[in-house]
């Protein structure tokens, strides 16, 4: 792969990992934010559990989507971390958070497209070590 396009890949992993680890773990600790109060009432209602109950569940899934992007499988975790954020952004939107949630559609476009990069870069590395398997025989 191109080492521009390695190095691009390489930023936006470590950017969405971080936001994704680090947004989990204020779920936690709410020092950025009061998370809760961001959970549209509609959704608060069909809860079977508490709010702060689920922020912390919604907390534990945003660090392992963003240790799955930082160390495990950064291709795997920016697609998750991709359809996450579209669902946070729709959760956003019934709430009336509209600025959140168009920041929100964006980064789900820049996580989806981490997803992208990393697939082609594990497939390019793919064919370094086997540079027999991309060539297509008549």
């Amino acid at each position: 792969m191109d080492p521009e396009l390695n190095r691009a890949a390489t930023a936006l992993r470590i950017a969405i990992g971080l936001m994704a680890t680090l947004a989990g773990l204020d779920k936690f600790f709410n020092l950025l934010a009061d998370w809760q109060a961001y959970i549209a009432p509609v959704a608060q209602q069909l809860l079977p559990i508490s709010a702060g109950a689920f922020m912390a569940l919604v907390g534990a899934i945003e660090i392992a989507v963003g240790l799955t992007i930082l160390v495990i499988r950064p291709s795997l975790g920016a697609f998750v971390a991709s359809a996450w954020l579209v669902l946070v952004a729709a959760n956003l939107v019934l709430g009336g958070h509209f600025d959140i949630a168009v920041r929100d559609l964006v980064l789900a476009v820049a996580a989806y497209s981490l997803g992208v990069l990393e697939h082609a870069r594990a497939a390019s590395a793919l064919t370094a070590h086997h540079p027999r398997k991309g060539l297509v025989t008549a």
